[in-house]
């Protein structure tokens, strides 16, 4: 399970009912959380030499270095059925105006094929000359269904009344991170469909990406342009910097196919926590690398973490 901060306290004695679980071919429950040990966790998806989602690794199966350094994997869990917590950052600019319908519509199917009412939560947000949460946190998928028909690109008299920047990416990805998603305790994830170009925003790229890998949040990029653009670059960054994917809507992939693609991943995660062999006396940025022992296969995780006393 995914929990609000990087490194997480859970209970020795979770740790050796896991172990002892393992031994025995199960997989580990969830430990108790208490003040003794700091796990960090790591989420990953693992694909094959031709794209599939690889769903039966073990725990064994996995190599892990922090800073370079080899460390031992304690807890390994596959994430198939744990709560999700998804938000929505929807690029309401003018250059956006003619692909909002098939990008609505593409959000409630998905929701459709992913949300479980008992269990997830999603929020929705739009941003352009200013970032607006237009949904805060539901398990509702009717009410997100009523808020997306009122996302989109700013009115005539909006865009008189305009000053500074017009398109906010970094600032609505940095608010969504520390104000919605940093105390959530789920698995976290964020959906941006943008053309990738930012203007105006105060916070800088790298300020971005830096709240979601402070926050355990995952950031799909989705590139949407209507006659291109070259934000690629920008939103290939920004998924690869907090260990997600980066998709582009084409026509021989529709948008459609990449929520699917998008689904399929966050249904077919695995999990892992490992305590670092080195004590952190600062606050710091460590870096990862995870691999699998079986060649050929391409694992996507994040690759740092900050690490806190």
């Amino acid at each position: 399970m995914v929990h609000p901060e990087s490194m997480q306290r859970r209970s020795v004695f979770g740790w050796g009912l896991s172990s002892l679980l393992q031994l025995r071919g199960q997989e580990p429950i969830e430990p108790t959380f208490t003040a003794s040990v700091k796990i960090v966790d790591v989420l990953a998806s693992v694909r094959d030499p031709q794209g599939r989602i690889v769903r039966d690794l073990t725990r064994e199966g996995f190599l892990l270095l922090e800073n370079g350094r080899p460390q031992e994997i304690r807890y390994f869990s596959r994430e198939t059925d744990l709560p999700l917590t998804v938000g929505f950052l929807i690029d309401t600019s003018m250059s956006q105006e003619k692909v909002l319908n098939a990008e609505r519509a593409a959000i409630l199917r998905f929701l459709d094929q992913v949300l479980r009412e008992t269990k997830d939560q999603l929020f929705v947000m739009q941003f352009d000359m200013a970032v607006q949460l237009r949904q805060k946190l539901t398990s509702s998928r009717r009410t997100v269904e009523e808020v997306l028909n009122y996302v989109d690109t700013p009115s005539r008299r909006e865009l008189s009344m305009q000053r500074g920047g017009g398109t906010l990416l970094y600032e609505a990805i940095h608010q969504a991170c520390t104000e919605v998603l940093k105390n959530q305790r789920n698995r976290k994830a964020l959906i941006v469909l943008s053309d990738g170009e930012d203007y105006g925003s105060e916070k800088t790229l790298t300020e971005a990406i830096e709240a979601a890998v402070k926050s355990d949040t995952l950031v799909y990029a989705i590139y949407f342009a209507d006659g291109g653009g070259g934000g690629r670059g920008v939103l290939r960054r920004i998924a690869q910097g907090t260990g997600a994917g980066f998709f582009e809507v084409t026509k021989k992939r529709s948008i459609e196919q990449i929520f699917d693609a998008i689904q399929e991943e966050l249904r077919g995660q695995y999990s892992l926590g490992f305590i670092s062999d080195q004590p952190t006396r600062l606050s710091e940025f460590r870096t990862l690398k995870l691999m699998t022992k079986q060649k050929g296969y391409v694992v996507q995780a994040r690759e740092r973490y900050m690490a806190r006393p």
